[in-house]
């Protein structure tokens, strides 16, 4: 593996996919997509976190205005407690002057705007390519086996395949598996005329069973998702065995003692209630063996807790192609690639965890506790850069790779 040579096979066409294979082909290079699912999924999830730093990687590529033209700009985020107090407000992206205002989009809104511009811009997606198996030939080559039977090859070959991830387990079946972290995320959209605006913020409720936020745009749409604890991993699908009005009821139920306007959003939600269990899953030791590396969750997955789960995995697709230009060798390309990505994504792995935490407290006590550290820890966040780190990655093209 002593030159990096130019067919690339991503598998996946998530959010991570299509923005890889667009930074690769600015390079040069000829990547294919190849998706598992037979149909795109545009209509799939509830609503997304595209933070700052997720934004200026977009913005290499053109695609920013893209994404965010008409979308909800939301660079705050505002706290408030079971009994309606607010707690205080916390930063939701880069401070004016130092990067993008952080926007609110539905999930399967960005998955459509990036895979159909990848194809605008001639790169090729093939669905219903369920990955199979991996054979590395010699010459560098890497043959891809799908369900189908059908077979693809390429030089390189990229997993974009998300928290459970083929790729990872082929390249080493001793990997870690995803941690359930013992909360459900569920999730909707509503429509109201009553509920005013939210301005430019996340709402926020510490709820004394649930955590909830929610958003309402100018037109009244409502985006709201809810984080439950759930202490027994359930079986895979059986949540959506359970009927819209009996998934609303225990809801309502778990809000019953919340303040406005959570029960009335609950309520107004005609739309599908999607439902899933959060998984995490700290950086894997190996991210790459020969021609085959991981992107995204399938190499690092963080709960849902800090919202970055998304511009992490673009911060790696734009790191990784700088590596496979400036560095010759694939092994030390890869190499520096997870050296460089490791640190920033196990703290932001970290974060995750301690914001997942704040919100499984039940007690009255802990609840009590919890209300009075957290209204003196968000005047510090407020009055301080401690936590710019997270936003302020810039993506510079033109910043050689050691």
């Amino acid at each position: 593996m002593t030159s990096i040579r130019k067919d690339v096979l991503i598998i996946g066409c998530g959010i991570a996919g299509p923005v890889l294979a667009m930074l690769l082909e600015r390079i040069g290079m000829r990547p294919v997509i190849y998706e598992a699912q037979s149909t795109p999924m545009d209509y799939a999830g509830s609503f997304q976190n595209m933070a700052s730093n997720g934004l200026n990687v977009l913005d290499m590529l053109d695609l920013k205005d893209l994404v965010t033209d008409g979308e909800f700009l939301c660079p705050r985020m505002t706290i408030w407690n079971s009994s309606g107090k607010q707690l205080g407000e916390v930063r939701n992206g880069a401070s004016e002057g130092q990067g993008f205002v952080s926007v609110m989009i539905k999930r399967g809104q960005l998955h459509k705007i990036l895979r159909e511009e990848a194809m605008r811009r001639g790169i090729c997606v093939h669905f219903g390519k369920k990955l199979k198996a991996i054979e590395v030939t010699g010459q560098q080559e890497v043959l891809a086996t799908f369900e189908d039977n059908s077979q693809a090859s390429g030089n390189i070959l990229i997993g974009c395949d998300g928290i459970h991830s083929q790729t990872r387990q082929i390249i080493d079946p001793a990997a870690p598996r995803p941690v359930y972290t013992g909360m459900i995320c569920c999730g909707g959209f509503a429509q109201s005329s009553t509920i005013p605006p939210t301005s430019d913020s996340l709402q926020l409720v510490y709820g004394k069973q649930a955590f909830f936020g929610h958003l309402v745009k100018p037109d009244g749409q409502i985006y709201w998702f809810n984080n439950i604890p759930w202490p027994d991993e359930p079986l895979r699908g059986s949540l959506n065995n359970v009927a819209h009005e009996e998934w609303k009821r225990m809801l309502l139920d778990l809000h019953q003692d919340d303040p406005y306007p959570i029960a009335e959003i609950i309520r107004s939600t005609e739309s599908d209630i999607g439902r899933y269990p959060t998984y995490e899953l700290p950086c894997v030791p190996k991210w790459h063996a020969g021609p085959l590396v991981l992107v995204g969750d399938a190499a690092h997955a963080m709960s849902p807790h800090s919202g970055q789960g998304v511009s992490m995995a673009l911060e790696d697709a734009f790191l990784l192609t700088r590596c496979l230009q400036d560095i010759p060798v694939l092994e030390e390309a890869f190499t520096t690639y997870q050296r460089l990505r490791s640190t920033r994504v196990n703290k932001m792995i970290k974060l995750a965890q301690r914001t997942g935490q704040s919100k499984t407290i039940s007690s009255p006590i802990g609840l009590w506790l919890r209300d009075h550290v957290m209204q003196f820890s968000l005047k510090v966040f407020a009055n301080s850069n401690s936590r710019s780190w997270v936003y302020t990655y810039r993506a510079d093209w033109h910043q050689q790779i050691a």
